[in-house]
């Protein structure tokens, strides 16, 4: 299925702000199953300084410097892209021999999934997520059934609170709380794994809404979306999406991944002066339609 997405956010400041430096990830990531057509990033007031490199994980950066007085920032990004649905993810391998596998492999997949094992600033390992995640980790389990079982559980023992929660909320009040928005639910999953030495990582991007039967969708209605993947050895990483209690499809668009959200804030830096400012995004994904297929001679008019 090809998408248009169209991400836009905004700062309004206080105080005029002279100079920021930012750091911007709203690139689509290119994957197995994600052809990016096309992508391109829009600054207002325009960049001073821009550079394009990609990160440690593979993501797709953007780093720019603004040396002009400005009251407001604007950072639009308009991106098309192509995405299948996974292949169902057979792995008859037991939960507990993923860490020995991956421990005895050399290959470069094996070690990058490695670093996805240990605490990470948002995501810490402790006694307390492993309690929470044992009754879906069953003795001999397969490593997909057992996380998919923990994402179901998530997605129902849970409450989607968009005011319950921060960035900065600790994963263990969430555990508590029993309420938070999808980043929370992500990283809840990925402590929970991490804890039982699963690997498993932060994967940011969106996620296709639709409007109530007989309501219009509302442009700038959607909004970015957070899912974890869990390296199985014998397949590969497999994403699932605990917010929904899904294993990502066709409508779930990848923009990067890491050890939680701090390595995929969208937009992130500093600036000097501004006092206070005001925050604003929108996201509208609109799905295209394929175009008609053409028969017969070139040129010729398509056959409905």
């Amino acid at each position: 299925m090809r998408y248009h997405v169209v991400h836009k956010t905004g700062y309004a400041y206080n105080d005029m702000v002279p100079s920021c430096y930012n750091e911007i990830r709203l690139t689509p990531r290119q994957t197995s199953r994600q052809t990016v057509v096309s992508h391109d990033l829009r600054i207002t007031p325009p960049a001073a300084e821009r550079h394009d490199r990609i990160d440690f994980f593979g993501n797709d950066v953007t780093w720019l410097a603004i040396q002009e007085p400005h009251r407001q920032l604007h950072v639009h990004a308009d991106s098309v892209v192509d995405v299948v649905a996974p292949p169902e993810a057979k792995d008859d391998m037991p939960w507990e021999q993923a860490d020995d596998e991956i421990a005895r492999r050399l290959d470069i997949e094996a070690l990058s999934a490695r670093q996805h094992q240990f605490p990470s600033p948002f995501v810490p390992r402790d006694e307390r997520l492993a309690e929470y995640a044992r009754p879906s980790f069953a003795s001999g389990r397969p490593l997909v059934a057992a996380t998919l079982d923990l994402t179901l559980r998530i997605c129902h023992d849970f409450t989607f609170d968009s005011g319950a929660t921060t960035v900065g909320t600790p994963v263990l009040q969430v555990l508590e709380h029993r309420h938070g928005v999808c980043q929370d639910f992500a990283h809840l999953e990925i402590g929970c794994l991490r804890s039982l030495g699963i690997a498993a990582r932060y994967v940011s991007g969106y996620v296709v809404t639709r409007p109530p039967p007989g309501k219009p969708r509302l442009v700038g209605a959607d909004a970015s979306h957070a899912w974890i993947a869990v390296f199985a050895p014998a397949i590969g990483w497999v994403d699932f999406d605990p917010t929904n209690g899904v294993i990502p499809s066709s409508e779930h668009l990848t923009l990067g991944w890491g050890r939680d959200f701090g390595d995929l804030s969208p937009v992130k830096g500093v600036m000097t002066g501004g006092r206070r400012h005001t925050l604003s995004y929108s996201v509208d994904i609109e799905a295209i339609p394929p175009e008609p297929v053409m028969r017969g001679a070139p040129g010729a008019a398509a056959v409905p």
